[in-house]
């Protein structure tokens, strides 16, 4: 089981959003901690320890520390902001 944490941006981003989309990102993300490589995640291209998932049209950011059981949050924007 991995600890779930939220950088300052990510929970910036999580106030931003819809209620709909909201909950459906928070249930994705707490899924996280039993798998945090569910299908459909990707690595991102040209970084050694990001991660995305897609939920909709949004993309949420991460990074995974198997060593110390933990992953961090980094962004959660729409995929038209998400990479910039």
């Amino acid at each position: 089981m991995y600890e779930i944490y939220l950088e300052n941006s990510a929970e910036k981003d999580l106030r931003k959003l819809p209620a709909a989309s909201f909950k459906t990102i928070i249930i994705k993300i707490k899924s996280l901690a039993d798998n945090p490589h569910p299908s459909g995640s990707i690595k991102i291209k040209g970084s050694d320890k990001f991660w995305r998932i897609r939920i909709g049209n949004y993309r949420v950011i991460y990074e995974i520390n198997d060593s110390s059981k933990f992953i961090k949050i980094y962004k959660i924007r729409h995929r038209k902001d998400v990479y910039r």
